[in-house]
């Protein structure tokens, strides 16, 4: 598992193009791809309060990893119940917290190597993330 990229130097990130769009979950995520995509919808409609749904990007990390984010919308007034996290976060930044909460939350649930890794590549790209602090902030 990896835990870390920063001895790899900064990573780039590559938005799926819509012809490769179908193929990504299933080869991200197997068996498992409609629970994570529908994992990361509802962390986003529970927890940010302007958020009504709509087309999401899909990002390719340099370093394996993998996020979603909202297209269209500019920001999103993000509250975390759990940890008491309150802020406003770019479409970018609220697509990342919603993955990252949906890989650790379905690692415990599924049991799955994958997952782990998915949440390490991305939080390891959040942390070098203009909105690093908000969204470590909203994890926490």
């Amino acid at each position: 598992m990896n835990t870390s990229n920063s001895s790899l130097g900064k990573i780039e990130a590559r938005e799926v193009p819509d012809g490769e769009r179908l193929y990504v979950l299933p080869k991200r995520f197997g068996q498992h791809m409609l629970v994570v995509e529908n994992a990361i919808y509802d962390f986003m409609a529970a927890h940010a309060r302007t958020y009504c749904g709509g087309f999401w990007k899909f990002v390719e990390l340099s370093n394996g990893g993998f996020y979603m984010a909202p297209v269209g919308e500019t920001t999103f007034d993000v509250h975390i119940e759990g940890n008491g996290f309150e802020g406003v976060l770019s479409a970018d930044a609220a697509g990342i917290t919603a993955c990252l909460f949906a890989f650790s939350h379905l690692s415990f649930q599924i049991q799955s190597d994958a997952l782990v890794n998915h949440f390490y590549h991305l939080r390891d790209f959040a942390l070098e993330h203009a909105e690093a602090i908000a969204i470590m902030g909203a994890i926490d």
